[in-house]
């Protein structure tokens, strides 16, 4: 391994130094002289949260695959070498080879929250590459970002050279490939960039212009040739058994956040929750055979020692093949003494047979979503439970043996009212109650505990519920309290809990994912005002947030609390996620009149995600195949693009 990029005196004035030296077990080393292109995979949070990113783990796989691409990983160094760092001029570093990043040809950046966006500026300042795109030179990297923000990228449109929109799997290496024949013919960064554009889920910010109304809503967003693509349409994959997943993952030295074994079993979701971005974004689901999970599974625990395995999807429950699945991962889970995690469970698909096979379950809680406490409510969101659903799976649960239950509901939802808050009480009320009715007192093992938080509801790019509202802060406080107060008016309030998040926090949050380009310049003024570690409370600076918005002459309710039409142009319109913008709003009009809208696998929606994979949305449900609202859906949503695109070359 090459000299480590700090010393040892700056590794013990650091916490956890682990952090930043590398050499773990799996981690690639390449020599430097046998390959074209350097890639740093960044993730702007600490090493334990980004080793913890799937995502960013299947790209390094990936990439390290090839002979000629070396790919090193980077995360944001933590307060104590940062300071260090500033001071001493150390420059970002690859943990694989502890060279500069600024050197490397690629710098892509996961940005997987929004409340990240002063650490993408870290990490760039920290590595001593400017800023601002338009301020880089051909010996500047070019920088990357992808991940679920790239969904509305235009708050920190100014600090990248282009996004990757889409699952990565599928066209980052042809951009390895066409960098690699840019950079033979001897092409410049304009002319690599203006050939990028062109590639199927590549947008390239500069290549783009943007004017406003009066009333500061987009007028126009346009691309400056016509060989810029006036829409930038996601990729994804049709089949998951197609893609490489890595069998090899790097075993860090410290504990993470998820110190386990990761098996991705699908993507997508059937549900069609309106609230739910990566529920809409991520269509149309699309699951891994259950043979090739069983063969992955054995090789990642044999290849890494981890004695949990975790399953990953939107919703595990769904994965169609689960008996078969678990049943053959109990097997070998069993004889290697590994326990199983299964998060991603719907209570209304609770399998009790399953649950009480699994090792080591029963020391922990479960976890639920009803994210509303009244059917009215739940009905708007589409989140298809009934309250008889969710009685019948906790009292399976408590059957089963579990006596701890968390619950996770939205706060803020429109058409809300005191009656639904009050009902997050009532039904963890209900809940408490269905311990003492199914379980008899001689059989109970100490006393039920039932915690209830709430976060506060942010209206997402690419969901029915864009169009919302959100609430002013002091709204939000109220909504929380008036919870809090109901839960103390319960019956079984002493087996009640209840927290909520920060309301500050998910305004700010409000702002970013429904931003435009004009933000970007609020997010700099942070960054070199001391704003970074947004998403840790104990570094989250509200009010010098708020101070900087004014400062820079943007009214923050413009992005929160304002009414939107649906006609108006949003900052992310120009891209077409899969589900077209007809479908979403058609569902907004039925959340608006509570009306519950099947799953997939009930019925076809129309909601043109079927492009991707017809057989993954029909195959297997003869109910939706051949369904004309799917084809005529498709139809619409080239009419949907004829039309914005005369009005403003934009379109969703």
């Amino acid at each position: 391994m090459n000299k480590l990029a700090l010393s040892e005196e700056i590794l013990l004035k650091v916490e956890k130094p682990a952090r930043y030296i590398g050499g773990e077990y799996n981690a690639v080393v390449k020599d430097p002289a046998k390959v074209k292109t350097r890639i740093a995979m960044c993730f702007p949070d600490v090493y334990e949260i980004g080793m913890s990113h799937l995502g960013m783990q299947i790209l390094y796989d990936m990439y390290n695959q090839r002979e000629d691409i070396w790919c090193e990983r980077v995360f944001s160094p933590w307060l104590d070498l940062h300071e260090i760092m500033k001071q001493d001029h150390i420059p970002l570093f690859g943990l694989e080879s502890q060279e500069p990043i600024k050197d490397f040809d690629f710098v892509g950046i996961t940005i997987q929250y929004e409340m990240c966006y002063t650490n993408i500026l870290q990490i760039l300042d920290l590595a001593q590459i400017p800023l601002l795109a338009c301020e880089r030179s051909n010996e500047d990297p070019i920088i990357i970002g992808g991940g679920p923000c790239t969904y509305n990228p235009e708050p920190i449109a100014d600090f990248f050279d282009l996004f990757y929109i889409g699952e990565g799997e599928i066209n980052n290496l042809k951009l390895v490939d066409l960098y690699q024949e840019c950079r033979a013919q001897g092409f410049d960064r304009k002319q690599f960039l203006m050939k990028a554009s062109q590639i199927p889920g590549i947008y390239v910010p500069s290549l783009y212009e943007v004017t406003y109304h009066e009333d500061q809503t987009i007028a126009s967003f346009t691309p400056v040739s016509p060989e810029v693509p006036a829409t930038v349409r996601k990729v994804a994959a049709e089949d998951l058994s197609a893609l490489c997943y890595p069998e090899k993952p790097i075993v860090p030295f410290i504990k993470v956040t998820q110190d386990r074994g990761v098996l991705e079993v699908m993507r997508g979701c059937i549900r069609g929750c309106r609230f739910c971005q990566a529920g809409m974004v991520y269509r149309p689901r699309r699951e891994r055979k259950t043979e090739d999970l069983l063969k992955l599974a054995e090789n990642i625990l044999k290849n890494t020692g981890h004695e949990e395995l975790s399953l990953s999807s939107l919703s595990t429950s769904d994965f169609r093949d689960l008996a078969g699945l678990m049943n053959g991962l109990i097997d070998h889970c069993n004889a290697q003494h590994v326990n199983l995690s299964l998060p991603s469970l719907r209570i209304d698909s609770f399998s009790l047979d399953i649950m009480s096979k699994v090792q080591d379950i029963k020391k922990s809680s479960l976890t639920f979503a009803p994210e509303a406490g009244t059917q009215r409510m739940r009905n708007l969101i589409n989140k298809g439970l009934t309250e008889e659903d969710i009685l019948d799976g906790s009292r399976k649960a408590f059957l089963g043996g579990w006596t701890k239950v968390k619950l996770y509901f939205m706060l803020g939802l429109p058409t809300e009212t005191v009656e639904d808050m009050e009902g997050i009480a009532e039904l963890a009320n209900k809940i408490a109650a269905e311990y003492f009715d199914a379980i008899p007192k001689p059989e109970r093992k100490g006393s039920v505990q039932i915690t209830s938080s709430t976060s506060f509801f942010i209206p997402k790019p690419f969901t029915p519920l864009q169009w919302a509202p959100m609430c002013e802060m002091e709204e939000y406080i109220e909504k929380a309290v008036i919870v809090k107060r109901a839960m103390k008016n319960q019956l079984n309030q002493k087996r009640l809990s209840y927290q909520w998040h920060s309301p500050e926090a998910s305004i700010l949050e409000g702002i970013f994912a429904r931003g435009d380009r004009r933000v970007g310049g609020a997010i700099l003024k942070a960054y070199q005002e001391g704003c970074i570690y947004d998403a840790w409370s104990e570094q989250f600076d509200y009010e010098k947030w708020m101070g900087i918005l004014t400062e820079c002459g943007l009214d923050y309710h413009f992005y929160t609390t304002r009414e939107r039409s649906l006609d108006e142009i949003f900052p992310w319109d120009f891209i077409d996620a899969g589900v077209s913008k007809k479908f979403l709003i058609r569902e907004w009009k039925k959340a608006m009149a509570e009306e519950v809208t099947p799953n997939c696998a009930e019925k076809c929606a129309g909601c043109s995600a079927d492009r991707y994979s017809r057989s993954a949305c029909h195959g297997e449900h003869p109910v939706c195949a051949g369904q004309e609202c799917s084809a005529s859906e498709g139809s619409s949503l080239n009419n949907e693009t004829d039309r914005m695109e005369e009005n403003h070359e934009d379109q969703n």
